[in-house]
């Protein structure tokens, strides 16, 4: 944008140089001709003058020394003429040049003439000028110059080239001032931009400067920083809400559940107990919802601070964490670490919560006799983990859709879950800088892939790292 602005005031710039020195130039070249032709006039007035007794009596008179000297003296050709056109008396150098045809119709007509108007630094040719001979009223002839331009040329070229000059200087202190002024006027917006990206980027603390450029962008910038505070208190509030929520309606719903098994015993119903057990399942229902909002909104707020972990050595421990569940359920947990240590960069706790969400989904459908497979490996100048089932895996609409929160497939409505396990996964990792990425599996089932960046740092070497426990029944490959 300084570009373009700094273009548009060069460009106005040049236009008001050309509007200004154009006619300056002309009026200079028009200025120094006319000098020129006004000197040649006087002299050759004074030859006229001197030339009526070489006319009338035949004899040249004083008036051939004259244009002798002159001519010597000033390298100026001067010749006398007759009203029959007959040249009378020459210096030395005169030579008829374009233009002294018509010189002479206007002088033998009884008329000063001379030309042309202005001289051009591109154009040759003499200035000419021709003086009637009078005697009595009557034309006897005419006295011609031709100038050479070359002075007249040189001098006008100095003045167009002076112009150049100065207007030269004039579009540098135009650029040198668009500059400083594009940077007075764009650095508030520039400045907007990249504070606009910070935010995006996930630093809500992020303000603009509203002490810089014209008022009106000082204005902006403040209503901005406000706007910015307003949005990221209502973000507070909303987060804080939903995690004080989820926190205070964990207490009424624990001792809710305890009265409604203190009614089991009492029921003798058969379709009582049902009952009792569907209220039972609704009510640990209710404490996954609560533990899982509570987990997101945790997950959401901005966190500064990152941590270097080994991801290999937490994907292990996972799987030690969720091998009873999955032998439980005759599901077969596999780890292939090909790159260990694995150093990552992410906010505390990521790589745990998402890959904790990834293995209870993939556990969860899998199936009696499936099989979950957790790769860890560097990729793309980060680390990758990658999780594989092979369970149903989900469709492309279902994929897109997979991480909104609360969304849950119509074939899986009747299974435990809040809908928010994906949702979790992937606000950690876009909070670590990293990225979630879900594909169907081949032949069947889904691969839900985390990637997270390495720390800029050195990693710790290999022998100090404590070494990941292997989970009992997993296959550590």
């Amino acid at each position: 944008m300084r570009r373009r602005l700094v273009i548009s005031y060069l460009l106005l710039m040049v236009l008001v140089l050309m509007a200004l020195e154009t006619p300056l130039a002309a009026t200079l070249a028009t200025r120094e001709t006319d000098r020129v032709r006004a000197d040649r006039l006087a002299d050759a007035t004074r030859f006229a003058s001197l030339a009526g007794p070489a006319l009338r009596g035949g004899t040249p008179g004083p008036i051939d020394n004259e244009l002798r000297s002159y001519d010597e003296l000033y390298g100026i050709g001067a010749a006398v003429v007759d009203r029959d056109r007959r040249t009378v008396v020459a210096s030395a150098s005169w030579r008829a040049a374009p233009g002294t045809g018509a010189a002479l119709d206007t002088a033998l007509s009884g008329q000063q003439a001379s030309g042309p108007e202005s001289v051009w630094p591109w154009v040759d040719g003499p200035i000419v000028v021709a003086v009637p001979i009078n005697d009595g009223g009557e034309v006897l002839g005419a006295v011609v110059t031709a100038t050479p331009a070359d002075a007249v040329r040189r001098t006008v070229t100095t003045w167009w080239l002076l112009l150049a000059g100065l207007g030269l200087l004039a579009v540098l202190a135009c650029v040198l001032t668009a500059f400083g002024l594009a940077g007075w006027v764009l650095r508030p917006v520039t400045e907007l931009d990249a504070v606009t990206h910070e935010i995006a980027e996930g630093d809500r603390g992020a303000r603009v400067q509203h002490r810089l450029g014209p008022p009106e962008l000082r204005r902006l910038a403040t209503s901005f920083n406000h706007m910015a505070d307003v949005v990221s208190d209502v973000m507070d509030r909303q987060r804080a809400f939903v995690a004080h929520a989820s926190h205070q309606l964990r207490n009424p719903l624990t001792a809710l559940r305890l009265r409604v098994e203190e009614l089991g015993p009492s029921l003798t119903d058969p379709q009582g107990r049902a009952e009792h057990r569907l209220a039972l399942e609704e009510t640990d229902r209710l404490a996954l919802v609560l533990d899982a909002l509570l987990t997101l909104a945790r997950a959401e707020r901005r966190e500064n601070q990152r941590v270097t972990v080994d991801a290999a050595e937490v994907a292990a421990a996972r799987m030690s964490a969720w091998e009873p569940l999955a032998r439980h359920r005759s599901v077969t947990l596999r780890l292939v670490a090909t790159d260990a240590p694995a150093y990552a960069r992410t906010v505390p706790t990521a790589i745990d919560q998402a890959l904790d969400a990834l293995i209870d989904n993939a556990v969860k459908f899998s199936g009696a006799g499936g099989e979950v497979t957790v790769t860890v490996r560097r990729q793309d100048g980060g680390i990758a983990l990658e999780v594989r089932d092979t369970g149903p895996g989900m469709t492309a609409s279902q994929l897109g859709q997979a991480t909104e929160r609360f969304w849950r497939a119509p074939e899986v409505q009747n299974v435990d879950g809040a809908g928010l396990g994906l949702t979790i996964a992937a606000v950690l990792a876009d909070a670590s800088d990293g990225r979630l990425t879900m594909r169907p599996g081949q032949p069947r089932g889904l691969v839900a892939g985390l990637w997270f960046p390495t720390p800029t740092d050195h990693p710790p070497p290999p022998d100090s790292t404590p070494t990941a426990p292997t989970p009992r029944g997993a296959v550590i490959v």
